[in-house]
């Protein structure tokens, strides 16, 4: 079962991709947060034979919700809505930084960070 994590930001949003075993996650490409997000997300989604979605729940350094996550439980509540699959939060933090502290800035940085993301939610599961 093939699984899509994502980093949620107010421009620009990461999209990562698990390879078929659900064991490995890699960066996939990066989508302008724009009014057509939801309908590339669901396309992807429906191309690559995605049966869940991860998503980063962002919290700030006292652990309580990040302005951010209004919008991303929107967005999850319209996933869940029109496209018929599951989505899924896993606890993130930091993660744009951490991307960027192993690879180094680049344009497809929040891809990193959504397959960061993903993978702490794949292993967090296999356990």
């Amino acid at each position: 079962m093939k699984v899509m994590g994502i980093d949620f930001g107010s421009k620009r949003v990461g999209v990562a991709l698990s390879d078929e075993n659900a064991l490995f996650a890699f960066p996939h490409s990066v989508m302008k947060n724009d009014d057509t997000l939801l309908e590339n997300v669901l396309a992807l989604a429906r191309s690559e034979g995605v049966r869940k979605i991860v998503m980063g729940e962002s919290k700030n350094y006292k652990g309580s919700p990040n302005v951010i996550m209004k919008e991303v439980e929107a967005f999850k509540e319209r996933l869940l809505k029109e496209g018929n699959i599951e989505v899924v939060f896993e606890p993130e933090f930091l993660t744009s930084a951490e991307a960027e502290r192993i690879q180094g800035k680049h344009d497809t940085l929040d891809a990193s960070a959504a397959a960061l993301i993903l993978k702490s939610y794949l292993d967090r599961v296999k356990n």
